[in-house]
């Protein structure tokens, strides 16, 4: 658990820029989503930065890039996903890259750099959100080799500090 924590909301200006950033690189609309006038507040703690609108923590802020929580339901719907088998979960659960080889199926399109998420074939749950390496149907098409490049999963400092906002 992070010692130091610093809650605070966002002024109007710097909440529509998080929100453009996040809209641009998640391709949501979170005007639709959550409202032009939506709540969002910061807390700053030992993990880095996690963003809450509307009191929930959706997004955060990795090597200066603004990326969703895995509790952001709205982007869990509507991402492209990689499935991956029962033996790669271990193996995504601690952060690693997703390999070919793992992978059931490829749902949705994606290029090269976008986000993904990554889940289990038998309860479709997500586990992580990645970086593609490359677009879908190379993926598609590719036996072996990295697929996607894990940046936020199940059990990381992220996840565990997110879910004592959710209890």
């Amino acid at each position: 658990m992070p010692t130091k924590q610093r809650r605070y909301p966002l002024k109007a200006k710097e909440a529509k820029q998080i929100k453009d950033e996040a809209t641009l690189k998640l391709k949501l609309d979170f005007d639709a989503l959550f409202g032009a006038k939506a709540n969002v507040e910061v807390v700053e703690s030992d993990v880095g930065l996690i963003y809450l609108i509307g009191g929930k923590p959706l997004l955060f802020k990795l090597d200066q890039k603004v990326l969703p929580t895995l509790l952001f339901d709205e982007f869990t719907a509507k991402a492209p996903k990689v499935v991956v088998d029962m033996g790669a979960i271990p193996y995504v659960c601690k952060g690693a890259t997703v390999m070919a080889p793992g992978i059931v199926r490829i749902e949705g399109e994606f290029g090269a750099g976008d986000l993904v998420l990554v889940a289990d074939m038998k309860h479709n749950k997500a586990l992580a959100v990645g970086e593609s390496l490359m677009d879908a149907t190379t993926a598609r098409a590719t036996k072996k080799g990295p697929v996607v490049k894990t940046l936020h999963y199940v059990s990381d400092k992220i996840w565990d500090y997110i879910k004592t906002f959710s209890e």
